[in-house]
């Protein structure tokens, strides 16, 4: 493979310290004008500059898992356009439709599975649930951490379709803008715009074990009216469709539990419907298969290549 830098060219250049520099002033920047300045901005092009320069292999590192960072960027910079600015929420109507294909008699009522779910929780399934849920990050990261150690292409074949199934999403975020479960329990049908995130029935594992794991993570929400898809649900589908391509035999297993973990805390905790769920696994398997069809034609074949042989 044809590689970009010679053993002996120092990685300290003036044309990469006005690069980097550039992108950081240009990430500040921008960041302060749509959403204002945050901690977590900096802390993120700390950890960028670091890895750039620290030595060759955290650069390629950290040139591999910009593809991550720029998906977060954007993730974060939705705040700026809020989509119900776009379109009407839908409250009633996704709620109603949840009834009528999924709903439980209870009581002489008709329950959501949310609604019923809980009116049934024990300790035991609120600590369960909450540690599934607090792997939808790390286990899609160390795993394309895994991949960029074992085999670049894939790596690269798995970041890129993570991203595309979270930019079809997020499209269906702006097109469709839907109240979770919870902000229903909360605030009936009516339509609050400015509500804050909310851990939804996750706040039983931060009671449990007396500290705020996920009031921190949901007090950062970019869009509380961003469930249907369930993104949650659409990552363990792309890990579990990866780690069957990369022949991962028992460690699938895993990846198939949490998959599973995740789609059950999603509902177990009101954060989405079933058929929220169902949206996500549907966005995964959609995006899964568009990369399949991009992927094969030889000018992304090439990026990949020349991607792959940059990381290497």
């Amino acid at each position: 493979m044809p590689q970009t830098e010679q053993i002996g060219t120092s990685i300290y250049t003036v044309k990469n310290f006005l690069i980097t520099s550039l992108i950081s002033i240009g990430y500040l920047s921008l960041s302060h004008l749509l959403i204002g300045f945050k901690s977590d901005q900096l802390i993120l092009v700390l950890i960028f500059n670091l890895n750039f320069y620290i030595s060759r292999f955290s650069r390629k590192f950290i040139l591999g898992f910009s593809i991550f960072i720029v998906y977060w960027i954007i993730f974060d910079f939705m705040k700026a356009f809020p989509n119900y600015l776009y379109h009407t929420v839908s409250t009633a109507e996704l709620y109603n439709l949840e009834k009528h294909f999924f709903g439980i008699e209870y009581k002489g009522n008709i329950l959501t599975p949310n609604e019923y779910l809980k009116a049934h929780t024990t300790a035991l399934i609120d600590v369960i649930s909450g540690f599934f849920y607090l792997m939808w990050i790390p286990v899609p990261l160390f795993f394309a951490g895994f991949l960029f150690f074992k085999n670049k292409i894939q790596f690269l074949y798995f970041s890129f379709t993570f991203v595309l199934v979270n930019f079809i999403g997020f499209v269906i975020y702006y097109l469709y803008p839907a109240a979770p479960p919870w902000y229903i329990q909360l605030h009936g049908f009516g339509f609050l715009p400015h509500t804050p995130g909310n851990t939804g029935g996750l706040a039983r594992f931060d009671a449990y074990f007396n500290t705020p794991v996920f009031q921190s993570i949901y007090s950062k929400s970019s869009n509380v009216f961003a469930a249907m898809p369930s993104l949650h649900s659409s990552y363990p589908v792309i890990v579990v469709y990866y780690g069957i391509k990369n022949r991962l035999g028992f460690v699938n297993i895993f990846f198939a539990t949490v998959m599973l973990g995740i789609w059950f805390t999603a509902i177990y905790t009101s954060h989405h419907y079933v058929l929220d769920v169902i949206a996500g696994i549907c966005c995964a398997c959609v995006g899964i298969y568009l990369f399949k069809y991009i992927a094969v034609r030889r000018p992304f074949k090439s990026l990949i290549e020349r991607y792959a042989a940059r990381i290497s």
